[in-house]
């Protein structure tokens, strides 16, 4: 009975044993790892705030960028989208300042344990109101959301990230995500997003057989010399494939959705597959985000759904002892 209260104890602190059963030590948090990750996100958005144009008015300054979001968006989203960007208009330079320490605090925030939690809540009301505020929701209601070009928007991806990173204590079982919301509500939130993506590749912009093309050439002015190199090999692949393409992606999402209720081995597999596809994503159709021709506020999309899926992650190490756990139970109850 000693033996499984210490087991059971041993699981709850999160320490790892070797193949005969022996304490190692404390097993690495992983879910800080990856808070440390969603910081450094966070920081390059904030630094990227502070470019000289983001804080001009007129049509190439930030307020101008603010302004295109509500084109085309209905009426009760491009109002206000548009009042955000006439404030912004306004005052350029002290709306701009602040949008940046905003997002310096989240990141310096998420570092510190003391000030985790407070700085993860205020990154999920900010991401969502720069969702609405500022993307004009993503692009949802113009159809044009789709995961090619960052849809339905980057910054979602911040407040899931820090609802499935909340600071808890014990082992990453089965899987780093689940820590915080518990194994049931993290899978729903894997099938969610997953088919959300599913669904908005192959709507609205998504059938064009040109959106794809369209996307890629809309993105590379201004990009670095083997960005554009990509750029001239994947525009006229995508000018002629973008369907099959976009139709090839969601059975991938789809898939990915799935795997979550599939057995370890293919839930990796399907998590290395996403990674390739949107890392090519990133690279080839978002060319980076913009971030290296300059004019870009956030990476977009593509690191937050690489880091989305690395949470997700089994756990072999945990999911071991959980079973050692469980058969000393089972012994203890036929004892």
């Amino acid at each position: 009975m000693a033996d499984t209260t210490l087991a059971t104890t041993d699981v709850r602190l999160g320490l790892e044993h070797d193949a005969q059963g022996r304490i190692a030590g404390p097993a690495r948090d992983a879910q800080r790892t990856f808070r440390l990750i969603l910081a450094t996100v966070w920081l390059t958005d904030a630094v990227l705030q502070i470019q000289p144009f983001m804080f001009t008015r007129g049509s190439n300054g930030f307020s101008g960028m603010l302004h295109g979001m509500a084109s085309g968006n209905p009426g009760f989203v491009a109002r206000t989208v548009t009042w955000n960007a006439s404030i912004v208009s306004h005052q350029p330079v002290v709306t701009n300042a602040l949008f940046a320490l905003i997002q310096f605090v989240i990141a310096f925030g998420i570092v510190y344990p003391r000030t985790v939690r407070p700085a993860l809540a205020l990154s999920i009301v900010w991401a969502l109101g720069v969702w609405w505020f500022g993307e004009g929701a993503g692009g949802v209601f113009l159809g044009a959301a789709t995961p090619f070009g960052g849809g339905p928007g980057g910054v979602l991806y911040y407040a899931v990230l820090a609802v499935l990173l909340w600071p808890h204590q014990g082992p990453d079982e089965p899987f780093v995500a689940a820590r915080a919301v518990g194994v049931r509500a993290a899978r729903l939130i894997w099938v969610g997003v997953w088919g959300l993506l599913a669904v908005l590749t192959v709507v609205g912009s998504g059938r064009r057989p040109t959106a794809l093309h369209d996307l890629v050439t809309r993105v590379e002015s201004g990009q670095p010399g083997w960005l554009a190199h990509i750029d001239k090999v994947s525009a006229p692949f995508l000018l002629h494939h973008g369907t099959a393409t976009a139709i090839l992606l969601a059975a991938v999402c789809a898939l990915a959705g799935a795997s979550i209720y599939m057995a370890p081995w293919f839930m990796r597999l399907m998590i290395v597959v996403v990674c390739v596809a949107f890392a090519a994503i990133w690279i080839a159709v978002e060319n980076l985000g913009g971030i290296l021709a300059g004019g870009a506020t956030d990476p977009n999309s593509g690191p937050l759904v690489l880091l989305l899926a690395l949470l997700y992650w089994p756990s072999r190490s945990n999911v071991t002892s959980s079973r050692r756990v469980d058969a000393l139970a089972v012994e203890v109850a036929e004892v």
